[in-house]
């Protein structure tokens, strides 16, 4: 029985803090896990920025409501989905992602959410288990699953290690160059083709 776990931002989707930096104009919030390798730090940099401008929820959504998935990212997951149980998991937050799986056809997800105020400031995240990505492929592999995994970013690294079988996707120079024993792809067609040997 194998399962395919996959990351979403900058691997089906565009990354959503990228996207929000541009709109709102904050050039600091283009750091990502691509950058900051620590995932509680980074989210608590993200937060006092928004705090000190004033920005919440509904401006982020606003935002995340005009991104599309990667061109291809659709196709690609749908036959995925034909050939094999697929989740994503992710470190984004259910606020966010839910616009997202609608695009992408409601596939699985875990990820985490977010605290929210009455007047939609964002007080803080819930993580929804320590080192989540890691955690989950080990309790897949637990119930009787063997794991494929693929991501672009540093937390993404210890999921893909853990697997049978993993793959960097669409990832940084640098990453490519510390993990070169990771088969790194940059296109859904190759990406697949991995996926079908490995299953």
């Amino acid at each position: 029985m194998n399962i395919v776990c996959l990351d979403l931002e900058g691997v089906l989707v565009p990354e959503i803090w990228i996207a929000f930096a541009e709109a709102s104009g904050i050039p600091e919030l283009k750091r990502t896990t691509r950058d900051e390798p620590d995932y509680g730090k980074l989210m608590n940099f993200r937060l006092n920025i928004l705090k000190e401008h004033g920005l919440g929820l509904k401006e982020i959504q606003e935002t995340i409501a005009k991104i599309d998935p990667i061109p291809g990212a659709k196709e690609f997951l749908d036959e995925l989905r034909s050939l094999t149980q697929v989740i994503i998991i992710s470190d984004t937050f259910e606020q966010f992602a839910t616009p997202l799986m609608k695009k992408l056809g409601w596939p699985t997800i875990m990820c985490n959410s977010l605290e929210v105020a009455d007047n939609g400031e964002i007080t803080g995240f819930k993580m929804r288990c320590e080192k989540s990505k890691l955690t989950t492929v080990k309790a897949l592999q637990s119930i009787g699953y063997e794991t494929i995994a693929s991501g672009d970013s540093f937390n993404d690294l210890a999921m893909i290690q853990a697997s049978k079988a993993g793959f960097l996707f669409k990832s940084t120079e640098q990453i490519k160059k510390d993990y070169p024993e990771l088969p790194a792809f940059e296109t859904y067609d190759d990406l697949l083709a991995a996926i079908k040997a490995a299953l």
